[in-house]
């Protein structure tokens, strides 16, 4: 009788601490993201949730302060991403310099620059444990080539360099500028960037492959978002998973002589269909134009650049 006792203690005890732990998260979290189960505390305009439950980052939905002051103490480093072949080399001293000005500024970030021009890398002075890395590759004659090659690099750069030396990576495009803050409040398992043309538009509007033939392929009526190709990230670990699936879908697209409507994009958003991020940042972390402006997006922290695609790419 009285080990029976001890038995319903214990469970008791167990239902509590479990009870308090998971309060104490809930807490936590609606401090941190400014919303509770609605996703609309912080902001009431936009969506700061999904219907999976992950966060929407917007302006107005984390207290920075508090989050700075708890990634702080894990001494992470971010691994980052850019390819700057050709012409888009032209685009490397905005991008770090702003990059230096905005980017997880006070964490430690290794920048990883894959080019085919190595001699034009900008000499930009980077602040304390910040870190650029180039690494040389071959032309390509197309831009879908170029695009769609980054997969499979960023698969084997996870391989067999970065598992002792990072514990978050981005994958950013270099046409692009930092215009405000971008910090740890984007760190997640696995994090997408909604479109910046397709934030506020029904989905049968969004350019996902809808030939069958492809690997890429959504059905219609299916989809929760456009991601962008522009800026991804997450754990080391997810993003592998991710290129490495992508890398292969593409793989047989290729052998099925079939190239999905937007290359490594249409990839990626096959793949955030069934591998939900576990964050998704709003349009603020990929605009479409800083000239360009909305009613929703309440600071454009990075943008892509005005550029002629027909100069800078190679087979326009």
């Amino acid at each position: 009788m009285r080990l029976r006792q001890i038995f319903y203690v214990f469970l008791l005890g167990m239902f509590v601490g479990l009870s308090l732990s998971g309060l104490i998260y809930w807490g936590f979290t609606s401090i941190w993201f400014g919303n509770h189960l609605t996703g609309n505390l912080g902001r009431t305009d936009v969506a700061s949730v999904t219907p999976w439950l992950a966060p929407i980052v917007w302006e107005g939905t984390f207290d920075s302060r508090v989050i700075d002051s708890i990634y702080k103490q894990q001494n992470i480093t971010i691994a980052t991403t850019v390819f700057a072949l050709g012409k888009y080399t032209r685009f490397l001293k905005d991008f770090l310099e702003s990059a230096e000005e905005h980017y997880f500024v006070g964490f430690r970030v290794h920048f990883y620059l894959f080019t085919d021009q190595p001699e034009e890398v900008p000499n930009v002075k980077l602040g304390q444990e910040r870190y650029l890395t180039v690494k040389t590759l071959p032309s390509m004659n197309r831009w879908q080539d170029i695009s769609m090659s980054r997969m499979e690099i960023l698969e084997k750069l996870i391989e067999n360099e970065l598992a002792s030396e990072a514990d978050y990576i981005f994958c950013l495009d270099v046409d692009t500028k930092f215009y405000g803050r971008w910090g740890v409040e984007s760190l997640g398992r696995l994090v997408g960037v909604i479109h910046p043309w397709f934030f506020n538009v029904p989905r049968f509007l969004f350019t996902y492959e809808h030939r069958p033939k492809s690997q890429a392929y959504i059905p219609a009526g299916k989809g929760d978002y456009y991601y962008t190709g522009a800026a991804f990230g997450g754990s080391l670990k997810d993003v592998h998973n991710l290129t490495k699936t992508c890398r292969e879908q593409m793989n047989i697209d290729t052998a099925n002589s079939i190239e999905a409507l937007w290359h490594e994009e249409s990839h990626l958003n096959k793949y955030f269909l069934y591998n939900k991020p576990s964050k998704l940042l709003s349009p603020e972390y990929l605009w479409r134009d800083i000239s360009m402006s909305s009613g929703s997006v309440k600071i454009i922290r990075f943008s892509h650049v005005a550029k002629n695609n027909a100069e800078v790419r190679p087979n326009l």
